[in-house]
């Protein structure tokens, strides 16, 4: 849909949990003088459940929060295997030793099945986690165990986001995750008068936000904050250019 040029910058609304959305705007102020307002979706809430029973090799995490849950829990392996820079620097801080096998959970299940591993391995994992490590690993032959350590609970948009989206000047918002898109979608059913502009972390992502009317949509060319940062580039030279 062809779009004016905006008089001013647009705003970026960031939808993730508190720290990571904090982290993001950091990330983001490195690369543009866009307002940001953070309005998280979801909050971590632990969880504490019984754990499977065998003597695992090694934990595997797949998100920062995971990493944070198994450091509140006693009688884990001490390796972890993770997916990302991030999960593994939230492991470590959690007293794990960590090996990063790839930047996403499809990366880490081809690592594990084309090398040496040898189970069982236990998946400390979100209620919304998606990606069946545990299955898909546990088919290809390495025993894999999962356990949900923690569920996003989800909040709905503040007073100041929602007033954001009901104007008339134009709002990005990046999404890291299909829930994101979904829960952004049904909160905005009704009221969304800004042009929106957003950036999926994958397609996966992407797919989710389409339910979303929008104006512009990037999908970022890797699953990192990077890469992030350079579609959110792009969707602003989009509400900005001509």
């Amino acid at each position: 849909m062809a779009m004016a040029r905006q008089s001013r910058a647009p705003t970026i609304l960031l939808t993730r949990p508190q720290a990571q959305s904090r982290r993001f705007a950091e990330e983001l102020r490195q690369v543009t003088d866009s307002p940001v307002l953070i309005a998280p979706l979801m909050e971590a809430h632990f969880l504490a459940p019984d754990l499977p029973k065998a003597p695992f090799r090694a934990v595997i995490l797949t998100s920062e929060t995971g990493a944070a849950a198994a450091g509140r829990m006693a009688g884990l392996p001490r390796r972890a295997i993770c997916v990302g820079q991030r999960t593994a620097d939230a492991a470590r801080a959690a007293g794990f030793l960590p090996e990063v096998a790839g930047p996403d959970a499809d990366t880490l299940v081809a690592i594990l099945l084309a090398g040496p591993e040898a189970g069982p391995l236990l998946h400390l994992r979100g209620r919304d986690a998606s990606g069946a490590v545990a299955e898909r690993l546990t088919m290809g032959g390495i025993v894999t165990e999962s356990a949900v350590v923690y569920e996003q609970v989800a909040q709905p948009l503040g007073p100041e986001a929602r007033a954001l989206l009901a104007g008339e000047a134009a709002v990005l918002v990046p999404l890291f995750s299909p829930r994101s898109a979904r829960l952004l979608a049904a909160g905005v059913a009704e009221g969304l008068r800004a042009p929106l502009g957003i950036a999926a972390l994958s397609p996966a992502v992407a797919e989710a936000a389409r339910d979303l009317p929008h104006h512009w949509l990037e999908t970022a060319e890797h699953p990192d904050a990077a890469a992030m940062c350079m579609a959110v580039q792009r969707l602003i030279a989009s509400a900005c250019g001509p």
